[in-house]
């Protein structure tokens, strides 16, 4: 099992940070990436098409097309976060708005704590031995 994070740019290591702590607190192996859709094209379509990836979280702003873009080349889940800005609604639109057959998952903006739960909880299909983990985490949140 295994999540792919790739945040547009390095300004948006605040929002992995918090994908990162609760990843890490589920036992759940991940990476890192850097790779701007509009920068680098080529190196956002090789992670999309990795083989060893269960699920995508792709953090954007400014326009916010990386989540789209990673979407359009894998079957795979994507979940979007997009990171507050001048204009908010810019980034949280363009996740949101997909186009019929290429969903992404959508959580609110900089939550990046949200979008680590959703992918425990997508893996958790997979790897049942999340569940129990998920429902302690529910548990001491009470």
């Amino acid at each position: 099992m295994k999540v792919l994070v790739v945040m547009g740019s390095k300004s948006d290591m605040p929002v992995a940070e918090k994908v990162e702590a609760i990843l890490k607190e589920f036992g759940v192996p991940y990476e890192i990436e850097v790779a701007s859709a509009h920068r680098n094209p080529p190196k956002v379509e090789a992670l999309a098409k990795r083989e060893d990836v269960d699920l995508f979280i792709a953090i954007a702003g400014l326009s916010a097309a990386l989540p789209g873009v990673i979407a359009s080349h894998t079957t795979k889940p994507v979940i979007g976060v997009p990171v507050s800005g001048k204009v908010n609604l810019d980034s949280i639109l363009s996740i949101v708005q997909m186009p019929p057959g290429i969903p992404v998952a959508a959580v609110g903006l900089d939550n990046g704590k949200n979008a680590a739960m959703l992918a425990v909880e997508i893996l958790a299909m997979k790897y049942p031995e999340l569940t129990e983990k998920i429902e302690a985490y529910r548990e001491k949140m009470r």
